[in-house]
């Protein structure tokens, strides 16, 4: 099939690149205002593919500042949007250990006896008096970027000038080599009617191939095509991916009575382990967001996110607000924080990326959707550009187009400033801390360097609280049963049993089936392979299991994950996480997370 402007992936930087597009498609009197060179007579062929089976199917509470989406709707209203809500009242939280199970410091430890001592905590929690410019979503909303994402999505379908096709994974990019300087020539789509290793099955249809002149890349950090570029491509000198972490949220129903108001913020640090920041956002109709962000310079071989949700949800500072709430949904998703630094090749001939795969998440704000969706703008007013000149939609001229736009902007201005903020995070919590003031006070000037560390093995890491042959019996026994073995660590070292009470505190297993229920589609081959068994035979800390967001992968035959695609959310956790990288690509690890249909099946999320 061909098209003019193929998009993968329904983000919000699609969502912004689309939305801007549209408007100036269509003339006031419903005549094209640019005619489409693919189909002669008509208007632009644009269309866009989205692997979820809603275009709603997003995962993210969110606080933003939202200068960007503003910049493109500026009527909007929160009250548009269904879990929308100016900020109202925003606070920064750090909050103590109260169960003493949490690995802190020396130095924590002694600053958080000072604070007890001195009575300076309210329920273990210290609400600090300031909260630094850079952190500060003053003017903002609160939202929940299904909800943000059906609201725009329904809009861009109604203006009838784009298509939109959920559930429609793609496979691969079409890389034309005809040229001696490649590029992307369109997309195909992923085969259907095949079993779960991808061959042929009842009503076998091939993938289609559709072709376009400009492919739009936003399908964030773990998608297929971005990943295939950045192998085809590579990285610009000095750029790596390797900062990481896993968002895991829940939306809760608040109790009767709660004195919060919509547009509440919290922004939480020091527990449940001090290198996990946390996050509670209010929304209208009582309801909350509530989550935490475990990062890849946790210095834990079972860095598990569910439970360390749990504890956080039990921390007597937000039990207050949350004793006699239900749970109404749970999802999680990766998040690329590498920033400005993961940036990869941002423009090639017919193709273009954008969003957070394309390294516009700031890590020193906390921010993502915002940035995502202005850099979907900026590229759509470039591509405006270039088609009302006549000219095509080369490398040469996103560069001198889109690429400069970027650069011009306060997306890149603020990334420059963030690009070294959490290096120090790789020598501590404190120097991490310290490493982020110090780049948002001197915008990026200065901070604390420090370089990413190899994960400590089992025994090196219990080393102080589990004998090696207990340990050895631990993981054992697990494994024997087919389960990860964070749960009877964490109880081992000190970590209380989670109190289910059925309604906000329940079982992983259980969280699968509420609100954010999972269902992968029929016909569609597994997205999650491991490339070489014998590589999983031999690991020992299986990490890839132990933070598997859904409990899709479990312990198997000779060392081998299973994966169950029924409880696969998406997140991709187990593709930054698996510690085995190949020989002959050492950047790549030994799990494929390929296209595939499904996850999470929740407007709210």
């Amino acid at each position: 099939m061909e098209l003019d402007i193929v998009c993968v992936g329904f983000g919000p930087a699609t969502a912004g690149f689309l939305t801007e597009l549209s408007h100036h498609l269509m003339s006031p009197d419903g005549s094209a205002a640019i005619e489409s060179p693919s189909n002669p007579g008509l208007p632009l062929q644009v269309a866009c593919y989205e692997r979820a089976d809603d275009i709603g199917f997003g995962v993210s509470g969110v606080v933003t500042r939202a200068r960007g989406i503003r910049a493109t709707l500026p009527d909007l209203q929160a009250s548009q949007i269904p879990m929308a809500a100016p900020v109202a009242n925003e606070k920064l939280i750090y909050l103590l250990d109260p169960v003493g199970a949490s690995r802190r410091s020396s130095l924590l430890k002694m600053g958080d006896r000072v604070v007890r001592m001195f009575g300076l905590d309210r329920d273990y929690g210290v609400e600090l008096p300031y909260i630094p410019p850079f952190l500060h979503k003053h003017g903002g909303m609160v939202m929940s970027l299904g909800q943000f994402m059906q609201f725009v999505g329904s809009e861009l379908m109604m203006s009838g000038t784009v298509q939109l096709w959920p559930g429609t994974p793609v496979e691969e990019a079409l890389i034309d080599e005809s040229d001696i300087d490649e590029g992307v020539c369109g997309i195909r789509l992923c085969d259907q009617g095949v079993d779960h290793d991808g061959h042929p099955d009842a009503n076998f249809t091939p993938g289609m191939d559709i072709r376009a002149a400009l492919t739009v890349v936003g399908d964030g950090p773990v998608g297929a095509i971005g990943r295939q570029l950045d192998q085809e491509f590579g990285l610009p000198d000095g750029h790596h991916q390797r900062e990481w972490a896993v968002g895991m949220k829940m939306v809760v129903d608040l109790p009767e009575g709660t004195d919060l108001e919509p547009g509440t913020v919290f922004h939480t640090f020091g527990y449940p382990e001090p290198e996990i920041f946390g996050f509670f956002y209010v929304h209208p109709e009582r309801v909350a967001t509530v989550g935490i962000f475990v990062p890849s310079w946790f210095q834990s071989p079972m860095r598990t996110s569910y439970r360390y949700l749990q504890h956080f949800l039990l921390h007597p500072y937000l039990l207050r607000y949350l004793k006699g709430g239900k749970l109404r949904s749970w999802g999680a998703k990766s998040l690329q924080e590498s920033g400005r630094r993961g940036e990869p090749i941002l423009v090639g001939n017919g193709f273009a990326r954008i969003g957070e795969g394309s390294g516009s998440t700031n890590v020193l704000t906390g921010s993502g959707v915002d940035e995502a969706w202005t850099t979907g703008t900026q590229l759509a007013e470039a591509v405006l550009e270039l088609l009302r000149g006549g000219k095509p939609l080369s490398k040469e001229n996103l560069e001198r187009t889109y690429v400069a736009r970027r650069r011009a902007s306060w997306v890149e201005e603020e990334g420059r400033i963030a690009e070294k903020a959490r290096d120090g995070f790789h020598r501590g919590v404190i120097p991490g801390l310290m490493g982020m003031a110090l780049a948002g006070f001197t915008k990026g000037k200065h901070w604390i360097g420090g370089e990413p560390e190899l994960l400590p093995g089992l025994e090196q890491y219990y080393r102080r609280k589990i004998s090696g042959a207990e340990l050895n019996r631990i993981v054992a026994d697990c494994r024997s049963k087919g389960v990860s073995c964070h749960n009877a660590l964490m109880t081992r070292c000190g970590w209380p049993e989670i109190p289910y009470d059925g309604q906000l505190l329940v079982s992983h297993q259980d969280a699968l089936l509420i609100g954010g229920k999972v269902q992968a589609s029929p016909g569609f081959a597994d997205h999650v392979r491991i490339v070489y068994p014998d590589f999983c035979a031999a690991c020992a800390s299986k990490m890839c299991i132990e933070m598997c967001s859904g409990q899709a992968l479990m312990p198997g035959p000779g060392g081998v994950p299973l994966f169950d695609r029924e409880k696969c959310v998406h997140c991709g956790a187990c593709l930054w996480n698996c510690v085995a990288p190949l020989e002959d690509d050492p950047l790549r690890s030994n799990i494929s997370f390929r296209a595939g249909s499904g996850g999470l099946h929740s407007g709210e999320n």
